[in-house]
């Protein structure tokens, strides 16, 4: 079977061991890559794509390739959009079992207390984490925000610390948090471009989609009491493909948007800060992702269900040899109608048997150009168990060896 979808007419695998590796060498056919080329270094900048906001950026959610860029990098507040780290945190915590979705959050008088936009939460009482979570995405719900910092991080103070941290990893120069809901406070701000990277990092929870595509619902306070939640992010109406966002807006930081939206294999992030009007964020929003989707593509190079043209030796096995696959799908973000060379190295780590299906047992480096892209684990397809005496001596009369 061929290493990636039958899209591709690629040449055949050439297999050459060295030093106890296996290096697998692909180039593909002249010609056969001609809707591909790497994207200019430099995004657009130019004006046009955006009404009414100071700063913006579009990028590629899956390579993190900057599409269009306006102002990126100027430091300003952010408002409500600050909850994208708040829900980062929380969903990073379900995903390590240190918080459940289905477990009750007791909520304090001081989450209770908090003003803004709020889902009016009782003081005292115990709501389902995953209600707490819906209702910051659907409706930016501050009290439900200072009810989860206190359960993930035991404080909010500690919870903010936590937020600053996870933005260091993240690589987000530009950014700091002084509180978990973005409501106006010093020496807290965030810049179009670290926005950009903090959505994507989140929208990689896929837990995140069962609340962003919510658009009307009722928030249940267990004693009778309802309060209607409506999705700010208008885009999940109005928009092909959108299927998350948050706003958000105070007098100091102008209306702010980060959302996303795919259509194919194309995944874009889009942020808009410091819009004059709620129209022009999304109209901005909108103009972006028409942009994006009209120029871009992602082609598909590695199908993590396809296995790879030539096996695995495997020492100690009941067979000699066993079949591999990517162990995830590998897309190239490219314009449309240009093209490159995208080559592949794969190197075998020469585990010995047993072998479990999936298990990781080697490495696909993608270069674009000749500059490495990105690097693919390889693992098992099948299970190949380790081989007996029997199996010793019935493969030394077969002509082979284990």
């Amino acid at each position: 079977m061929p290493i990636f979808s039958d899209t591709y007419n690629m040449k055949k695998i050439s297999v050459i061991k060295k030093v106890g590796l296996v290096m697998c060498s692909v180039v593909i056919a002249a010609g056969v890559f001609s809707a591909l080329k790497a994207v200019p270094a430099a995004a657009e900048s130019a004006s046009g794509l955006t009404y009414g906001c100071k700063a913006a950026y579009l990028m590629d959610a899956d390579s993190g390739e900057c599409v269009y860029k306006l102002n990126e990098h100027q430091r300003m507040p952010i408002a409500s959009v600050c909850k994208v780290m708040t829900l980062t945190l929380c969903l990073d915590a379900v995903a390590a079992g240190r918080v459940s979705m289905d477990e009750k959050v007791s909520v304090s008088a001081n989450a209770a207390g908090m003003g803004g936009s709020q889902i009016y939460l009782e003081s005292g009482y115990s709501y389902p984490l995953s209600e707490l979570v819906k209702s910051i995405v659907v409706c930016s719900a501050n009290d439900s925000c200072v009810a989860v910092a206190e359960r993930v991080s035991g404080s909010e103070e500690q919870f903010v610390a936590d937020m600053n941290k996870k933005a260091a990893e993240l690589g987000l120069s530009n950014t700091v948090f002084a509180n978990c809901t973005g409501l106006p406070k010093e020496t807290q701000y965030s810049c179009a471009a670290d926005v950009a990277v903090m959505f994507s990092n989140l929208i990689r929870h896929s837990e995140y989609f069962s609340f962003s595509r919510v658009w009307q619902e009722d928030f249940a306070h267990g004693n009778g009491r309802v309060t209607s939640m409506t999705n700010t992010n208008k885009l999940i109406k109005r928009y092909n493909g959108c299927d998350g966002g948050k706003t958000g807006f105070t007098n100091e930081a102008g209306y702010c948007l980060a959302t996303t939206a795919k259509r194919e294999n194309l995944r874009l992030v889009s942020v808009v800060l410091g819009a004059d009007t709620s129209d022009n964020r999304f109209k901005s929003a909108v103009s972006m992702f028409d942009y994006g989707f009209n120029n871009f593509k992602n082609k598909i190079i590695l199908d993590k269900t396809v296995t790879l043209n030539d096996d695995f030796e495997l020492n100690g096995g009941k067979k000699a040899a066993y079949s591999v696959m990517p162990e995830d799908d590998c897309y190239l973000f490219c314009r449309k109608g240009d093209e490159s060379e995208v080559t592949f190295e794969v190197t075998d780590n020469k585990v010995k048997a047993p072998v479990s299906k999936g298990q990781v047992v080697g490495r696909i480096d993608v270069y674009r150009e000749g500059v490495l892209y990105k690097s693919v684990n390889v693992v098992s397809a099948e299970d190949v168990k380790k081989a007996s005496y029997a199996d010793r001596l019935k493969a030394v009369a077969d002509g082979w060896s284990l």
